[in-house]
């Protein structure tokens, strides 16, 4: 008798072939066998009409210090997802000195927005070498499978000491040598990859740029031979892929012999440039070595609120008068008072964040019960303000009031220079690609797309008007096996004999995305934005139930990933 038997559900099996009407069965938290007609289970469930796919694997976290604390790993866990991988674009939190912790939570703040006092409280500290940070992961059972890489930022640190904070500085062979040896010794101890940024983009709280900005071809080749004895692990990197910088990257991933894993997401300033980053990494492919670019299935969406971090308002003189307020008593004196209401309508002078504002309502969108992430221009504030006759920070304001000031707005701020997700189209349907920019656990108050494996299957897979829509089989494969491929974890994203239970069952027709929401359930009280969504029947990770019908189960089966896993099948 199995353990589990799934029966007459629609089978999506991750390999991306024809869906199926099967029985799914699991035993000892593999799956034993699929087909029609299977025995008997001690506990069987009727998917009749009902999606049942593999677990969703999120190769594109943050959740470095989450991990740490947080043993459900929210919000992807309410999303299908059973394997997340952290520790990318360069930041995270081994290895580390005794008492230097001060820098790495300095760099995650600002270049994740993760509360410095969060991280302060929630994240212990009690271990130095990334191996001991994997035994600290390894200690806690989770709701989902996590896995984690050695990031630039803290390995720079911790061998060149607060030198290593500052991107112009060199290392010397010495130093070189030392980070050498401590990637291999990370990559031996269960470490996916390694990972680098590259981008302005990123800088620390204090307003430095991240310590691995222009790190020179001989860090980064350094390193690389580490790579190399260890012969595992993925170069992950961030880049704004200026003239060289590509090439750079590319000689240290062959220097390495592993592949190249590069962040791509079109920019307003330079809507044309991932496609080069694309040909570029199309070439490297057709000389034989792995690469592949990671890649967003909708736009990066800035939530705007009167509780987030960024808002039209956020540095106007008056807004700032109420920062020492709490959220509800700010809320109650702009409902009290219009003349308040009036000062903050007046955009101040000036070229910064509130002139930025000023130039971007045309791209700014009210949110809905039901989000669209492909929004109209004719629905933009800037729009909405035209046709009724009122100033677009007039508009902003009370749609940010609603909901007693729970009312929120969408700024699309990378893959969305064009007004839809035609880009992104090509980008998630290039075989070079892989689904890799949610970004759960960071930009905590800011951006809320860990729930974007919910969007991918419904916009994409059904609501999508504004284009065509693509295949479910294509983007439940995309989502499962492929990420799972990217990261060498053949056990998982497929429904096959021998392959780890982490399964999905979806009530697509119901799939649904609620609102997103601030929230203040971080250690210290902080602030971040969830999002809920409806639909998911149960979610399995190996074997073991997670999520019932939207809700989690309080077990925890999930374990720390260490390194490439072979398949069983």
């Amino acid at each position: 008798m199995f353990d589990l038997v799934i029966r007459n559900g629609t089978v999506f099996d991750g390999s991306g072939g024809p869906r199926c009407v099967a029985d799914v069965a699991v035993q000892d938290g593999k799956i034993a066998a699929v087909g029609p007609g299977l025995g008997a289970g001690r506990r069987e469930i009727d998917a009749a009409g009902l999606v049942v796919a593999p677990g969703f694997v999120d190769i594109h976290t943050h959740y470095d210090g989450q991990a740490t604390w947080d043993p459900f790993v929210t919000p992807s866990s309410w999303h299908g997802v059973t394997t997340t991988v952290f520790g990318n674009c360069g930041v995270g939190f081994a290895p580390v000195r005794p008492g230097a912790s001060g820098y790495l939570i300095n760099l995650m703040e600002g270049v994740e927005d993760i509360p410095g006092t969060v991280l302060s409280e929630g994240v212990k500290f009690d271990w130095e070498s990334f191996p001991q940070y994997l035994d600290a992961l390894d200690s806690m059972r989770r709701a989902v499978d996590v896995a984690a890489q050695l990031p630039h930022g803290a390995l720079r640190f911790y061998v060149m000491g607060e030198r290593g904070a500052e991107h112009a500085e060199v290392p010397d062979e010495r130093e070189i040598e030392k980070m050498a040896r401590l990637t291999e010794q990370a990559l031996r101890a269960g470490a996916m990859g390694f990972t680098t940024s590259r981008t302005t983009k990123h800088k620390a709280r204090d307003g430095r740029f991240t310590p691995s900005l222009s790190a020179r071809e001989s860090e980064l080749l350094g390193i690389a031979r580490g790579m190399k004895r260890a012969g595992r692990g993925v170069l992950q990197v961030n880049s704004d892929f200026g003239p060289g910088e590509f090439e750079a990257l590319e000689a240290a991933a062959a220097e390495a012999g592993r592949p190249l894993s590069c962040l791509l997401v079109q920019v307003d300033a330079q809507p044309k440039l991932w496609r080069e980053t694309l040909d570029q990494i199309h070439g490297v492919r057709r000389a034989g070595r792995a690469a592949n670019a990671q890649v967003g299935s909708r736009p990066i969406g800035v939530m705007m609120g009167l509780e987030t971090t960024a808002h039209p308002f956020a540095a106007h003189p008056a807004w700032l008068e109420m920062r020492r307020l709490s959220p509800a008593e700010r809320y109650t004196r702009l409902a009290a008072d219009g003349e308040l209401r009036r000062r903050l309508l007046e955009t101040p002078a000036g070229d910064g964040p509130s002139a930025f504002m000023a130039q971007s309502f045309h791209k700014m969108f009210p949110v809905g019960d039901r989000p669209d992430y492909e929004p109209d221009a004719e629905n933009s504030i800037a729009a909405i303000a035209q046709r009724s006759g009122r100033t677009p920070q007039a508009v902003a304001l009370e749609e940010m009031m609603a909901l007693g000031g729970k009312g929120l707005l969408m700024l699309p701020f990378e893959n969305y220079a064009y007004g839809s997700l035609d880009v992104v189209h090509e980008m998630i349907t290039d075989p070079a690609t892989v689904l890799g920019v949610a970004d759960g656990g960071a930009h905590v108050g800011v951006i809320c797309d860990a729930s974007s494996p919910t969007s991918l299957l419904t916009l994409w897979g059904r609501d999508r008007t504004r284009g065509p829509k693509l295949p479910l089989e294509f983007l439940i494969a995309k989502q499962t096996r492929g990420t799972a491929e990217a990261y060498g974890l053949l056990d998982r994203g497929l429904l096959a004999p021998g392959h780890k239970a982490d399964i999905n069952v979806i009530d697509f027709d119901a799939l649904s995305l609620k609102r997103p929401e601030v929230v203040y359930d971080l250690p210290a009280g902080g602030r971040r934005l969830i999002q809920r969504a409806t639909g998911y029947r149960h979610t399995f990770n190996a074997g073991v139930e997670t999520v019932h019908n939207d809700e989690l189960t309080g077990e925890r089966p999930g374990r720390l990933v260490r390194g490439a896993q072979v398949s069983l099948s």
